[in-house]
Parts: C-alpha cells; structure tokens; sequence
C-alpha cells in the first residue's frame, strides 16, 4: 500500500495534527452524523443501547416504541413480567440475556439511585448490562457529556487510521482522547461510526471513494479506481459521499442508497 510508506516516520505530533484533520474532513462528509437509536430520555438510551447488541439499530428502533410505552421507569423494568418482556425483545436476539440485563437494570436503579439514571461514568458503569461504552454512549447523547464511544467500527478505523495499533477499547478510547479535542469527542464517535458504516467497510473498503484516502495509511486495502469503489457507498447520502469524494455519482448503484443496516 502506497501510503504506508509515507506515514512510517510519522511523529506524534504529526500523528495528531492528521487526526485532527481527518476528524475536520469527516465533520465535512458526515453532516448528518448522530446517535442512530431512538430515544426521548436518558432511560430510554441506555435501554436502547444495552438492546444494540449484535444486532442494527434499525431493529431496535423497531421494537423500543412498544417497549418504551408499556415500560416508562426503572421501576417498571424491575417488576416487569420476565415472559412478556423476553417475547417483546425477541427480535433484538439474545432476547434472554437482554431481559435479563434489563431487569437487574431496573433493580438496581431503584435500589441504588431512587429510580434516576445517574450522569457520571463511574456511577454508570456500575449498573447491570452497562460498560465504558455504553456509559459513554448515555452521557455523550442523553447528558451533553463529552464521550468516546469505542464500538466494532471505530475500533476497526482508529486502527486504518493509524491513530492507535491497538483492540482494547479502553486503551483506544485514552488514546484517541489525547489526539482529538474533548469539546469533538461525541461528535467524532458518530462521524466514525458512520463512515464505518458507509465507506470503510470491514470487508472491502471503499477507498477510492473515501474522502480520508489522502490520509490513510491504509488506503489500497480496498478497491482504489472509481468505478468499483463508487459501488461499495452505502446509506441515503451514498450518491452525496461519491461527489465529496470526487467521484461521479452516477457510479453508485440505486440499491445503495436502501442498503441494509450494518451493526
């Protein structure tokens, strides 16, 4: 990969003045960039977020409107019917871990916190079904806290990035919190989770239709010409994407533009 070369004697304070850039860049492509699960409080999210697992938020946001309107309170998940609440979040997968979690979730809330959903990270991940990223993800979207939400994807492109070489979330999300200002934290999450989602896939990249291929180490490692990268845009901005990209966005094919969700 051409690229490579070119960032192998890169300083640290090189390293962040191109994440900075990069992050700037993605705040350009990804202007839609936002929490993608549904919610109208702080209960709500984290409900939602602990639901997120191994499956879309598409799903979710299905399921969590009749959820969310038997189940208002902490108080109500703590005495929810465990039968009834397994066949409602059926379609999450893992419906009995998740009923489970959410259950102690209620417990614990009513027991420890008079019900309220604290704001603090340590107090959050304390909770029952409640980690560093699910806690970053509530305080980020639901409290106006500033947090790094480490998930499958930006995991996987702070390291094409060449911001971290590391997979531990907790030691990524300290690292990318020294290169990135904490004011663009929550905002960088989303941005990141969403070029993951529509660009830089897992499998094969759309690298020659990525705005960031300047300055990516790892560009190459998915299709470089127009044409058949154009064809990996994914989401209802796919045609959008190509032309920041400049790529023609005829390239893009109609059923990108409904493509699936990705977890």
């Amino acid at each position: 990969m051409r690229s490579v070369k070119r960032f192998a004697g890169e300083t640290p304070i090189g390293r962040k003045r191109r994440a900075r850039k990069m992050a700037r860049v993605l705040a350009e492509t990804h202007p839609d960039a936002h929490c993608e699960l549904d919610f109208t409080n702080p209960l709500e999210l984290a409900v939602a977020t602990v639901l997120s697992a191994q499956t879309t938020d598409v799903r979710v946001n299905q399921v969590t409107p009749g959820l969310f309107a038997q189940y208002r309170t902490p108080a109500d998940y703590a005495s929810a019917d465990r039968a009834r609440l397994e066949e409602t979040l059926r379609p999450t997968g893992f419906f009995r871990a998740k009923t489970d979690s959410l259950i102690k979730l209620g417990n614990a809330l009513v027991e420890r916190y008079d019900g309220v959903l604290p704001n603090k990270l340590d107090d959050l991940v304390s909770l029952p079904g409640i980690g560093r990223k699910t806690a970053n993800v509530i305080l980020g979207n639901a409290f106006g806290v500033p947090g790094i939400t480490v998930d499958t994807h930006f995991r996987r492109l702070t390291n094409r990035f060449g911001w971290v070489q590391e997979e531990d979330p907790v030691k990524i999300e300290f690292q990318v919190a020294d290169l990135i200002e904490k004011r663009d934290w929550t905002m960088l999450s989303h941005r990141v989770i969403f070029h993951g989602r529509r660009v830089c896939h897992s499998r094969k990249p759309a690298c020659g239709a990525c705005t960031l291929a300047t300055m990516c180490p790892s560009y190459g490692t998915g299709p470089t010409e127009a044409a058949p990268a154009a064809k990996l845009l994914k989401g209802p901005r796919a045609r959008e994407l190509a032309v920041a990209a400049g790529v023609d966005p005829d390239l893009v094919p109609a059923a990108a533009v409904t493509a699936p969700d990705v977890p």
